[in-house]
């Protein structure tokens, strides 16, 4: 009984994440259609894309204690985003509709850092952490390049912008906003880490929950 729970509540907790991260990208990652707030709209994408994958991939991965399960996760959430895409675009919305996150050669990095570190639960969270932090918005700007000319794409599909009373004065007013990849990556190395740790807890807080 306890075999079939246990690994009935590590499905679950797959199946929950993988499932948000698709609605997750829905909703965040269409930041090429808010066309006056694109670049920080890719910033929280940036924020949200990388703490969700550290902590469903960092789960997974110590659960099993196996290299390379990180990888396999972030993969699973590809194909999980790509059946939404396709959705969409059955409904008569252009191909990139949805822009399908580059989780998996971050998802990589957290394996090779758990890997090369002989399995050592906390380099993974920090070391691990920070390269998926660091990594995710570089391969994502690569990937919003190759998005099929995204203007033309959003003026013709735009999204509601942000009320009056929010449009601020002057925007596009300090260096970092010139640069959301700078910005995504700091930020992103910063909070991945505590939320690497956290997906590192569930398993503790599973663990005991099944054994009680």
């Amino acid at each position: 009984l306890m075999v079939w729970l246990r690994r009935t509540t590590h499905y679950l907790f797959i199946v929950v994440v993988a499932v948000n991260s698709t609605l997750l990208t829905i909703n965040a990652g269409d930041y090429i259609f808010y066309t006056d707030w694109m670049w920080t709209s890719f910033v929280v994408f940036s924020v949200s894309q990388s703490t969700m994958l550290a902590v469903g991939a960092i789960y997974y991965m110590l659960f099993t204690g196996v290299p390379g399960t990180a990888t396999y996760y972030a993969t699973i959430m590809t194909i999980y985003t790509w059946v939404a895409k396709g959705a969409w675009f059955a409904l008569g919305y252009p191909y990139d509709f949805v822009v399908v996150p580059v989780w998996i050669p971050s998802a990589m990095l957290l394996d090779l850092s758990y890997w090369a570190t002989r399995r050592n639960k906390h380099a993974a969270i920090i070391i691990g952490g920070t390269l998926v932090g660091l990594s995710f918005p570089l391969f994502n700007m690569v990937n919003l390049l190759l998005v099929r000319d995204p203007l033309e794409v959003a003026f013709k599909y735009p999204r509601p912008t942000l009320p009056a009373y929010m449009t601020p004065i002057e925007p596009q007013v300090g260096k970092f906003y010139n640069s959301p990849v700078a910005l995504g990556s700091g930020a992103g190395a910063v909070l991945t880490v505590p939320i690497a740790a956290l997906g590192a807890k569930l398993n503790t807080w599973t663990y005991r929950w099944m054994a009680a």
